[in-house]
Order: C-alpha cells, then structure tokens, then sequence
C-alpha cells in the first residue's frame, strides 16, 4: 500500500521528469533555431562581402551598395552578341606600390580596349587625374587588363559597365591604392556622372586599384569616384552589351554578353 509521502515522492519525481523532458525539448528547438538562424545569417554575410568587394559604389555602397540578388537559372537571359575570346590567360600581377609618376600631364593620352564585343576608345585625363592615367598607362604596358572579363553590369538606376578585374569577381586590384583625383570636375558636380564617362569604383575614399567603369547612360552617382576620361568611340558596343542584359534579372550582375578585354593599350 503507498503511503501519502510516497505518492508525494512519487508525483514529484514524475513533475521533476517532465520538467527535464521539456527542458531537453526546449534546447533542441533552440539549438535549431540557432542552427536555422546562423545559416541564414552566413548567407547574408556572404551576399554582403560580395557586394562589397563588388567595388562601384563605395564598397559597398556601394557599391556595394546595391546588392545584386540571386535569379532562377535563366532569369534575365539573352544571346550572347560578342565573339569567342582571343588565346591567352590573364596575367598573374601584383606590384608592391604604384608606379613613379611619369605621364605627362599637358599630353593627351588615348586607351583602346579591344573586346571581344567590338572596340572601346577612351581619351584619358592626365591633367587633372595623373596618377590615375599614369597607373593605367602602366598597367597596360604590363598586359595586366588583357583577357580580363568585365565582370559587373547595372541596368537599373545608374547604367555602367565595370571592368579592369583580373579575377572578374570585383576583388581584384594591382597591389596597391590610388587617390581619389578629379573629385570637383564640374561634369559630375551635380551628382550625376553623365554618360560617356570613364571613372574609378573603388571601396570607399582612397581605395582607387585597376578596377573601373563605362558610363553609357547618365547615372546619379555622388561625385566620389575619380572621372578620368571619357568614351570618345563604342558607344554602339555598350549598347549592344547593354541591350544583352545581366545574369541576375534584377538589375546588377554579370553581363550576359561574353565581355573580355583581349587588348587593353594606353599611347600618348
């Protein structure tokens, strides 16, 4: 026969059990929501170190500021108009600091990228951006731009093709930072870089490496990124990639046409 003082005994062994139970049912869905959380948190730091790295905008902004999102297999996708790539690999180069200083800055320097979309000629401003032209003409004569892709096109709110990656995932630079330059040009002053400008992305004030892009339509951008020449030839070609669109269907990714510099040459 049980006693009053067993059953008591016995009703709170079974209260102390369930209370185990839930405690052990609590922390495994805590431990799965922890799990769900953390993953989902990972993708998002994921997203954003590449957008950062993206360079145009600020790193981030950036430029990163605008995050380009994942698609479904085939969103945004249209033929390719450009031809296969010229034979060679890119060039593994990485330099200590920025070269001397040697442009001449009362002389027009020109810089023909022949892609494989057609050719772009840009006149160069080493006026008011020399150390920016004078890394470029060294850069070029290093064939560091040659069979590079350019790895970034933005079709909504601002319209720019960005290049000048040897790893075409927007972390490239040449080992070192150039300066801002050219901040106060008065074609950028009102917050818009018109089309047909040439300029720098970087990832925030002083950030400036090989990484740059093409203006082919007027975006508002802040004046932050160095204005160093403009499109003097292949407007056509950056309509044509343009018109091809991007990979992510939202406005920012990786052109759908097949962009690679085969050549890029700077001449005074």
């Amino acid at each position: 026969m049980v006693t009053s003082d067993q059953r008591r005994r016995q009703l709170a062994r079974e209260k102390f059990e369930r209370q185990q139970q839930r405690r052990v049912e609590r922390q495994r869905r805590n431990r799965r929501r922890t799990a769900i959380i953390g993953a989902a948190l990972a993708v998002v730091v994921a997203g954003t170190a590449s957008a950062c790295a993206a360079g145009l905008f600020d790193a981030k902004d950036d430029k990163g500021g605008k995050v380009a999102g994942s698609a479904p297999d085939g969103a945004g996708k249209k033929s390719d108009p450009c031809k296969e790539p010229a034979p060679g690999e890119v060039a593994k180069l990485s330099f200590d600091k920025e070269p001397a200083l040697s442009v001449d800055k009362s002389a027009k320097y020109r810089m023909k990228l022949q892609t494989t979309c057609g050719d772009i000629d840009l006149e160069l401003d080493a006026k008011n951006a020399p150390r920016t032209v004078n890394s470029f003409q060294f850069l070029a004569s290093k064939g560091y731009f040659d069979h590079t892709k350019c790895h970034r096109l933005t079709t909504q709110g601002i319209y720019v093709l960005q290049c000048g990656d040897p790893t075409a995932a927007g972390t490239g630079t040449p080992g070192y930072k150039l300066p801002d330059e050219n901040l106060k040009d008065a074609r950028i002053k009102g917050g818009t870089y018109p089309a047909g400008t040439v300029a720098m992305a970087n990832a925030g004030p002083g950030t400036g490496g090989s990484q740059f892009f093409l203006v082919y339509k007027d975006s508002p951008l802040a004046a932050n990124y160095t204005p160093f020449g403009t499109i003097t030839g292949g407007q056509d070609v950056l309509k044509k990639i343009a018109d091809a669109g991007e990979s992510s269907g939202q406005g920012d990714g990786a052109p759908n046409a097949t962009v690679v510099i085969d050549k890029a040459t700077v001449v005074k």
